[in-house]
């Protein structure tokens, strides 16, 4: 059944200031709203549980980009999209884009935000995964002033954030330290487009005459929030072998902690899961595309 409209409220503040006065007077009474396109599902079908929102659309604080030598900043409004469009983040962030690409389909990528599927907290959401990799860090912004999290720690528990009821996402900073690095991203759905992952699988490594002197692995939809594998990439250091690989399956099998759900098993997501291991560390072996006669 679907929501009562008018049980709503919707305020649309047109400065970042007023938004964050608002939501300080009664944290966790006013909750923002991006996009809004987890949130309209849970409207559709009358499961949306809070009532008072702040529209964020409009406010300009939240629409930045910034390029130095050492960073690439995107404002938290950021759509799907214009991640796609972005050259910089082509060039050396394409986890990223690919995650973009990948989720739901094109009136979801005009108008769904980075931000705002950091903040919707999902296990399954596409660009978690790829943020973890890249080693990104959020901007936080109250009434009070602003910090900077790493994006690691931001997600607690299932659906539990690092971000206090009167905070905003304002930026994600990535660090322009993998330019080099040979990268992987795979999801795995029911369908080929606009399906809710099964697994996700994020990997990035820095190989040097054959040896990997430095890998990063994340996966999507295996734990109760997305999980940097830090057990399996410890493993994974020096000539790249089969038994390094067999081993690194196994830790991963440990250290992952799926479900059964009406999409899955925990079963059938644990092997995905070690066989998008697999195929992104025998693709190490192979020269890079570029490098291909």
């Amino acid at each position: 059944m679907r929501s009562y409209l008018p049980a709503y409220d919707m305020r649309v503040p047109l400065e970042l200031d007023e938004a964050l006065e608002t939501m300080a007077r009664a944290p966790g009474e006013w909750k923002p709203f991006a996009g809004g396109t987890d949130l309209m599902v849970l409207l559709e079908q009358g499961k949306l549980a809070h009532r008072k929102f702040l529209s964020v659309a409009r406010l300009k604080g939240l629409y930045g980009f910034a390029l130095t030598d050492d960073h690439v900043t995107l404002g938290a409004m950021i759509t799907y999209r214009q991640v796609q469009a972005t050259a910089i983040l082509q060039q050396e962030f394409p986890l990223l884009c690919r995650a973009a690409y990948e989720t739901g389909g094109i009136a979801t990528q005009n108008r769904g935000t980075l931000g705002g599927n950091i903040a919707n907290a999902s296990p399954a959401a596409d660009s978690p995964p790829a943020l973890l990799v890249y080693d990104a860090e959020l901007e936080l912004v109250s009434a009070r002033g602003a910090r900077w999290v790493p994006y690691a720690g931001f997600h607690l528990d299932y659906k539990k954030l690092d971000m206090r009821p009167e905070e905003v996402i304002r930026n994600i900073r990535l660090p322009r330290t993998k330019k080099n690095w040979r990268q992987h991203y795979r999801k795995v759905g029911t369908r080929r487009a606009q399906a809710i992952s099964k697994v996700c699988f994020a990997g990035a490594a820095l190989v040097d005459g054959g040896e990997i002197n430095d890998v990063r692995i994340a996966l999507g939809s295996v734990a109760p929030t997305v999980l940097r594998c830090r057990k399996t990439e410890a493993l994974l250091r020096g000539s790249l072998t089969t038994e390094m690989v067999r081993a690194a399956c196994d830790e991963l099998a440990r250290e992952i902690q799926p479900i059964d759900d009406f999409r899955s098993t925990a079963r059938y997501r644990t092997r995905v899961a070690q066989k998008l291991l697999a195929e992104f560390l025998l693709g190490l072996i192979a020269p890079p595309a570029g490098d291909r006669a």
